[in-house]
């Protein structure tokens, strides 16, 4: 029986998972997890031999408990499972320790071959996403180079102020106070040269880092 933990901080995800993997006579969810340290903590408890993990999360994010996890628990093995198709998160996530890369959009077949797949040593990343990740060096090298310098909280942060979030709400989305908030955007500003969220904005629709169509 594989031992599967889901991690992900919304509840209708995770039930959605389970109910999803309740009739698959080798797969096994005994855990769940609702941020990054929670799953930290409880994958010491339960060693799982599968974690599907989210990236963004309150307070520790997907990439820190990947990292963490793989360090004290080389045997359990990690699948992102994510809403992020495009670069850099998969190239990311994989050097953080992962072993698989899917989309939520993801169908239960593919995601019990990914889970068996890994189980066993192996590596999996979806069809999409071994394409993205091939062809990056060709697609939008500007964009590729402007990510690779900033962290993964760096990354939420931009992408939240960008969609028009305030320092407010990001900071209860986070977990993070305020200042501290406001001191990532300020090491943004200087990392990428700008001065303002706006300018940041284009900045970020200039690269192809967000769509304008969904602001």
């Amino acid at each position: 029986m594989i031992k599967v933990m889901i991690v992900d901080d919304h509840d209708l995800v995770r039930v959605g998972i389970k109910r999803l993997l309740r009739d698959v006579k080798d797969i096994e969810v005994v855990a769940e997890a609702d941020d990054g340290e929670h799953a930290v903590q409880l994958a010491r408890t339960v060693e799982p031999d599968v974690l599907l993990m989210d990236i963004n999360m309150p307070g520790m994010g997907g990439i820190e408990a990947c990292k963490r996890i793989d360090r004290s628990l080389p045997d359990s093995k990690i699948i992102a499972l994510t809403v992020h198709a495009d670069e850099p998160y998969p190239t990311r996530l994989l050097k953080a320790g992962a072993s698989g890369y899917l989309t939520k959009g993801t169908g239960v077949d593919e995601m019990v071959t990914a889970i068996r797949q890994v189980n066993v040593g192996q590596r999996y990343i979806s069809a999409r996403i071994a394409q993205e990740m091939a062809l990056r060096p060709y697609q939008n090298p500007e964009k590729a180079a402007l990510m690779s310098g900033l962290s993964e909280r760096e990354v939420q942060v931009m992408m939240m102020i960008t969609s028009g979030d305030k320092v407010s709400t990001i900071s209860n989305s986070l977990c993070l106070s305020p200042k501290t908030v406001n001191s990532y955007r300020y090491r943004l500003f200087d990392k990428l040269g700008v001065d303002n969220d706006v300018k940041l904005t284009h900045l970020a629709i200039r690269h192809g880092i967000i769509d304008p169509a969904i602001l």
